[in-house]
């Protein structure tokens, strides 16, 4: 079906199908959706190559993808974010395209980006606390949205992020109110802003509770099985080991329980632990009763809430360009009551 054959079979303007397909704000939302529907009913799909010459655009949004010395990116949760901001941009005939670089390289790929002109914005990932790229790309002029923040950034950005401070504090106080006082964080590198966010509310439950956070107590590192397991197995051998642990994701809480089985420990009796959980659309915790206890928040979710934020600050839609999500506290297994206190 051509654009003209679906135009005279909805009665409207050509000019009127093409901008209510391109997500134009002055299409009313009610004409979007009947139209949208009779391009699905009827298997109409724009071409992109003219839509690009029609509109200006590239009809794309980049994605810049460093192998990084500093820190894991290419991981599980980054696959969830960019499957859920894929859904986004294909609803909306955007493409995804990826650039794989080096650290050092990872600003001459947004030059490149906008040189050639090949996207119409940029997703950016794994915000540090004080992230020089913000300032870079105000300069640069793509419109661009970050998943995360940059708690040091001075510059306005747009974000989509998880409250973190506040899903880690009440993580704490659940564990406080089950008696625990001497609880360990295993956090990931807390250079990067999502895991300083979450030691932030960690100790902000302590102190609550007249207790001093312990430096002994708290690890920044990568977040993964291995290093779950690794820091775990030492930490738990000392005769003052902590009775819980605050895990900052389900991976690196996988080896945290392994090195709690390996000295002969039950999670959830002799050590309790809360895990932060991305819920990823393939690894869930546990079926009709949660394996952990968790603060969770779908990234997949979060992608397709950053992908449609994107593409409204590219369409010129007047929204929110700040959109901060909550997370659930849910009750698993992997909890209990204090039994040394």
């Amino acid at each position: 079906m051509t654009l003209k054959e679906l135009s005279d079979l909805l009665g409207l303007s050509p000019t009127t199908v093409s901008r209510a397909l391109n997500g134009y704000p002055e299409v009313s939302e009610a004409t979007r959706i009947k139209v949208a529907a009779a391009a699905d009913a009827h298997g109409y799909a724009p071409n992109t190559r003219a839509r690009a010459l029609a509109t200006g655009r590239a009809m794309a949004i980049g994605h810049v993808i460093p192998i990084s010395a500093k820190h894991e990116m290419v991981n599980p949760i980054f696959a969830d974010f960019t499957a859920g901001a894929g859904e986004v941009y294909s609803r909306n005939g955007y493409d995804m395209l990826m650039s794989v670089v080096s650290d050092q390289n990872e600003k001459q790929a947004y030059r490149s980006f906008a040189t050639k002109r090949n996207v119409d914005g940029l997703i950016i990932h794994a915000p540090s606390l004080n992230d020089e790229r913000i300032p870079f790309l105000n300069d640069l002029g793509l419109p661009y949205v970050v998943h995360g923040r940059s708690s040091r950034a001075t510059a306005p950005y747009a974000w989509v992020d998880v409250n973190n401070t506040r899903a880690f504090r009440r993580a704490t106080e659940l564990l406080l109110d089950l008696g625990h006082t001497r609880i360990a964080l295993l956090n990931g590198l807390e250079h990067m802003d999502f895991a300083a966010r979450r030691r932030a509310g960690y100790e902000a439950a302590l102190t609550a509770r007249g207790i001093t956070p312990d430096p002994a107590l708290m690890f920044s590192a990568e977040m993964t099985e291995a290093q779950g397991h690794d820091l775990t197995r030492p930490l738990l051998a000392t005769s003052d080991r902590p009775t819980a642990i605050l895990v900052s994701s389900m991976i690196m809480a996988i080896g945290v329980r392994r090195g709690i089985e390996e000295l002969g420990l039950t999670m959830g009796r002799d050590v309790s632990l809360i895990t932060y959980d991305d819920d990823l659309s393939y690894f869930r915790n546990g079926s009709d009763i949660p394996v952990y206890t968790a603060t969770r928040s779908s990234v997949r979710q979060a992608g397709q809430h950053a992908a449609q934020l994107l593409i409204d600050i590219i369409n010129g839609n007047d929204s929110p360009s700040e959109l901060l999500l909550e997370a659930e506290l849910t009750l698993g297994t992997s909890t209990g009551p204090n039994r040394k206190s």
